[in-house]
């Protein structure tokens, strides 16, 4: 008889092994991110990224793919908004071009980020064709 298609204490999943039951699962890092002017976010904001981006300056070890959870607050604007995005450029300690160590986070193609999206591009208005360097391109 099989019993691993049956329900038991040492096996409550049917199909399933302990091995699999007890490894942990990595849950996304979440990481709060205040732009307190127009400065900063035009500095963060990573257009080249199609559903947009945005730059977080940390020393905290990131890889390309990992998971963000990012709490985003805006200038003058009392809201937080809710990113789930993913690393897609990282800028490492110490580099050459004198940019601030940190993570640039991809905006998932979802309509909350776009939303975002939207309201950050509405901010930078003619700051978006600026040649001025920002943290990231």
């Amino acid at each position: 008889m099989n019993t691993s298609a049956n329900p038991s204490p040492s096996n409550p999943t049917p199909g399933w092994t302990d091995s699999v039951l007890n490894t942990s699962v990595l849950r996304p890092s979440v990481m709060q991110l205040t732009l307190k002017d127009r400065a900063a976010v035009y500095s963060a904001y990573i257009s080249a990224f199609k559903d947009g981006g945005i730059f977080s300056v940390t020393s905290r070890e990131y890889a390309l793919g990992d998971e963000l959870y990012v709490l985003l607050t805006l200038p003058d604007d009392p809201q937080r908004y809710a990113i789930a995005g993913i690393v897609a450029w990282i800028t490492p300690a110490n580099t050459q071009s004198g940019r601030a160590q940190g993570v640039g986070i991809r905006f998932p193609s979802d309509a909350n980020a776009a939303a975002v999206k939207r309201k950050i591009e509405a901010l930078l208005g003619p700051l978006l064709q600026s040649e001025r360097p920002n943290q990231t391109i």
